[in-house]
């Protein structure tokens, strides 16, 4: 039987393994074309894939089956749960990989696109440009349709003029970002508010005026410090949670 094949990763020895494989590997899933199998290779080729001890990757592949996302069977194997409901938790743990899981797996409605002056909030972020590239997306649950948050983004023109904005429909913006335009990330820094749902906002995820909302920031640098992209993504209060791991 055929068995899923995940993306690789490079993994940064600083940050736990098992988190960032658990990651890694949840945004393959997410991503996956629904023509690809459900089964999961073998603990061993999983560890083998991305370099890591089985104990790790078994760690990594609880972490997973915890979230609903796989299910175990002993003498079968592993299998990816087709039916699990995609929104999760907002996790951050400072892996770009996991930014990429975190957006991953839902559908993708590019609102609009196009070149912007620099809103006067971002400047200080873009002290040297007088325009950037702003994209617009709303995201839904891939299963039922729901809306469940809508995106903004404002990156370098250099960089919107060698992106596809079909992509967008299909990936992430950190992973298109990475990897097909191939900017540089070094880091990304993340702030989360607790808002309330302003009118554009509450039209777009379908909810109340003023219930509550995540407000997201996500700053991308590159290697040289300079900003990349500024994104501010809105998540429905009720479907959202936000959680942080500190390792001592």
């Amino acid at each position: 039987m055929t068995s899923f094949a995940p993306d690789s990763i490079v993994l940064n020895r600083k940050l736990p393994l098992w988190y960032q494989v658990s990651q890694s590997l949840r945004a393959s899933i997410l991503g996956r074309s629904p023509q690809d199998p459900l089964r999961l290779p073998t603990e061993e080729q999983l560890a083998g894939h991305y370099g890591v001890s089985v104990l790790t990757m078994r760690q990594a592949l609880k972490e997973l089956e915890d979230e609903g996302l796989i299910t175990r069977h002993r003498r079968r194997g592993t299998f990816i749960e087709p039916d699990v409901r995609r929104a999760t938790p907002v996790r951050l743990l400072g892996s770009v990989d996991a930014i990429v899981a975190q957006q991953s797996g839902m559908t993708t409605e590019l609102l609009d696109h196009g070149a912007v002056p620099v809103p006067p909030e971002l400047a200080e972020h873009f002290p040297d440009l007088t325009e950037v590239a702003a994209y617009h997306r709303l995201r839904g649950d891939e299963k039922t349709g729901e809306p469940t948050n809508h995106a903004r983004n404002h990156i370098r023109p250099e960089l919107a003029a060698l992106l596809d904005p079909d992509d967008l429909i299909r990936r992430p913006m950190t992973k298109v970002l990475r990897d097909i335009v191939g900017a540089d990330i070094s880091r990304i820094t993340d702030t989360v508010e607790a808002r309330l749902a302003d009118p554009e906002t509450a039209r777009l995820l379908q909810v109340p005026l003023l219930s509550p909302i995540l407000h997201y920031t996500g700053i991308t640098y590159d290697t040289r410090g300079r900003v990349l992209d500024v994104a501010v993504i809105h998540y429905r209060g009720d479907r959202f949670s936000f959680s942080v791991t500190l390792d001592a």
